[in-house]
């Protein structure tokens, strides 16, 4: 991870749908499992989901309790929270000249 990247800290909902979508790639099993905590400029603890771009490093800022529900509601997760593989594969192939997409994947459970 590059240090000299712009950190973001930024809510679910004011992604583009361009890196909810990318996001979607990285964790199709989920957000709630890969929350990290750190603390804000203000000294509070915050949860939020790490996504990194060329250009930026995102901290997606999230609830555990949030990251379920967001999955829950997306109809591109099956009833079990998993991505559906059709869309999975679509994104996929609309996403697949990116090459940061692959350096997320340290953040994928194994």
């Amino acid at each position: 991870m590059e240090t000299n990247k712009l950190r973001v800290i930024q809510d679910y909902e004011k992604l583009s749908n361009e890196i909810k979508e990318q996001i979607k790639l990285v964790y199709p099993e989920g957000y709630s499992q890969f929350l990290i905590e750190f603390k804000n400029k203000k000294g509070e603890t915050v949860c939020a989901l790490p996504f990194e771009t060329d250009e930026k490093i995102y901290m997606v800022r999230m609830s555990i309790k949030k990251a379920k529900q967001i999955i829950q509601e997306d109809s591109d997760y099956d009833d079990e929270g998993t991505l559906k593989e059709h869309i999975k594969e679509k994104y996929e192939d609309e996403y697949s000249d990116i090459e940061y997409l692959s350096e997320n994947e340290n953040y994928e459970e194994n």
